[in-house]
């Protein structure tokens, strides 16, 4: 079976800005902290609160719209 590791070249993404967003009570929340860790900056994390992965697809109430305005607006000027 072919594996693919999703994380191999992460530290080749920057210097362009990432922003990590996950639910706190997603089951991939340990990945996306992993990715945190491995990325260069520029990078932030934002950790929705009780929010699971899918959640953050549909739950408009869930979904952090002001941190993707804030986010884009700082970083692609």
């Amino acid at each position: 079976m072919l594996q693919f590791d999703a994380l191999a070249h992460i530290d080749e993404i920057t210097p362009h800005p990432i922003l990590f967003v996950c639910g706190d009570k997603a089951h991939s929340i340990a990945f996306s902290e992993r990715a945190y860790k491995l990325a260069n900056e520029p990078k932030e994390k934002y950790i929705a609160k009780d929010a699971e992965h899918i959640d953050l697809y549909d739950q408009v109430d869930k979904i952090p719209f002001d941190k993707f305005e804030s986010f884009f607006k700082e970083n692609f000027k």
